[in-house]
Order: structure tokens, then sequence, then C-alpha cells
């Protein structure tokens, strides 16, 4: 799936590269600061099991 999408952005291969890591980035980001928070909420499970 990465190789088909790496195939497909424009530029040459450093471009590529870079683009891909920006991208990996962002979606980190994302994660962290949105999509984790809202799913946070409906986990009911708060209880620790390890210590």
């Amino acid at each position: 799936m990465y190789s088909a999408f790496f195939r497909h952005l424009p530029g040459p291969k450093w471009f590529r590269v870079l683009f891909m890591i920006v991208l990996a980035l962002c979606l980190v980001a994302f994660l962290m600061e949105v999509a984790f928070p809202i799913v946070s909420e409906y986990m009911t499970n708060t209880e620790s099991t390890v210590g």
C-alpha cells in the first residue's frame, strides 16, 4: 500500500521521502490531538490493573 502511494507522488525521490515523513508526522499529530481524546471519552474502563 505504501509503495503504491509513494509511486504516485510527484517529484524526485528525496522530495517524496520528505513528504512521506511530514505526512506521517501530521497523521500522528492528528491522532494525538483529535482522535484519541474523542475515543477516550467512550472508554469506560479507567482502572489500572498494574501496580
